[in-house]
């Protein structure tokens, strides 16, 4: 279990001053990526290595 209480969430840069309906991710967790929905910050968390999300970033780059 990763603890994320010192998680710095952000919005992606894409989404606007107003986007409510928006993924959030924590880049300051050591080896992990924790992704959840902006509208229900109380809840659940998809967490991916660091690699992973480097290589879901890249593609979606790349489209």
């Amino acid at each position: 279990m990763i603890d994320l209480t010192a998680a710095a969430w952000r919005k992606s840069s894409y989404s606007g001053a107003d986007a409510d309906n928006c993924v959030e991710i924590a880049d300051n967790i050591p080896g992990a990526v924790p992704v959840r929905d902006s509208k229900v910050p109380d809840g659940p968390v998809l967490v991916f290595k660091n690699t992973t999300w480097a290589s879901f970033v890249q593609r979606v780059r790349a489209r």
